[in-house]
């Protein structure tokens, strides 16, 4: 009999990027300060390889109001804006920074960036210099792959701001992308792998037909996205797919199936995933590991961010 932490050591042989939850506990370790002056480094570092894509003004919007009220602001009051959202500390700015979607967050960023630059927003600060701690979180930041440093960025960013738990506040995602039209649907092929429920997982979700892919699963299926714990039951599952899987790209290569126990069938796919913020420029190595139930319904499904390009390659003929 599975459950859902048994089926989330299926295919224990895949090697994950374990490097990208160690570098965040360090950073998480650091100072406001040297927080805020990573992020900035990483951004310029990362300008020089990784082409940033313009999030929609439909989804920026959410953010306008609270870009346009630290724009206002002097340079004394932008420094201890921005270290009250490293500090989370509970301020109107930190409610509701912690209200918006991970892409809002990561478009926020990107925005204080662009300002940085042309001198709107406070720099850092002249002389400024990194703690050890810091110097080598940013050394290891640099070392990964451009897949893996675009995770790191968004792990920095996301749990920023006061907790909306504590606020008791609701979270507010970007506008949800209306479903691309069918005939506009471009078909999945996978080398090893025909399995109309997989196919149409990865169709589905490049649709923003999330409606239609949550029919996949199970009641209690459950999902778990790269280094967190499984999502368990198709509504939290649904949740998760339009604040967090709006306009992804996934281009999945090839994978294997195997039988499982009590007719369950487990499967496994590698390939890349492209984020509507860096779009075409970059893609994360991925893989997907399916566990499906005899109707072939998805009982689990675990996304890793793996370690190395060769993980691709396993399945190569």
């Amino acid at each position: 009999m599975f459950t859902i932490e048994r089926a989330s050591q299926i295919f224990p042989e895949t090697l994950t990027a374990d490097v990208v939850p160690a570098i965040t506990a360090r950073f998480e370790l650091l100072s406001a300060e040297d927080q805020l002056a990573l992020i900035w480094y990483a951004y310029l570092e990362m300008g020089k390889t990784i082409t940033v894509a313009a999030l929609g003004a439909a989804s920026m919007q959410f953010a306008e109001r609270t870009l346009a009220d630290i724009k206002a602001m002097n340079f004394t009051a932008q420094s201890k804006a921005m270290c009250d959202l490293a500090n989370r500390s509970d301020t109107s700015i930190n409610r509701t920074y912690s209200s918006w979607s991970v892409n809002i967050k990561l478009g926020f960023w990107y925005t204080l960036g662009e300002w940085m630059a042309e001198g709107t927003v406070a720099p850092i600060p002249d002389g400024y210099q990194l703690s050890g701690n810091a110097l080598a979180v940013l050394s290891s930041v640099k070392s990964v792959s451009s897949g893996q440093q675009i995770t790191l960025l968004r792990n920095f960013v996301v749990d920023m701001g006061f907790d909306p738990k504590k606020a008791g506040s609701q979270v507010v995602s970007e506008p949800v992308t209306p479903p691309t039209p069918v005939q506009d649907r471009q078909k999945i092929s996978i080398e090893g792998v025909d399995n109309l429920t997989v196919t149409s997982y990865m169709e589905l979700l490049n649709a923003n037909d999330f409606d239609n892919l949550i029919q996949l699963f199970l009641e209690d299926g459950a999902l778990q996205p790269p280094f967190k714990k499984p999502i368990v039951g198709a509504d939290n599952v649904l949740r998760f797919f339009k604040e967090d899987c709006q306009n992804l790209k996934l281009l999945p290569e090839r994978g294997l199936t195997e039988p499982a126990d009590d007719g369950f069938t487990r499967i496994k796919i590698t390939g890349t995933v492209q984020t509507p913020w860096f779009g075409a420029g970059v893609g994360m190595n991925v893989a997907w590991r399916f566990l499906l139930n005899p109707d072939g319904k998805i009982y689990f499904v675990a996304i890793d961010l793996l370690a190395s390009p060769a993980e691709l390659l396993k399945f190569a003929r």
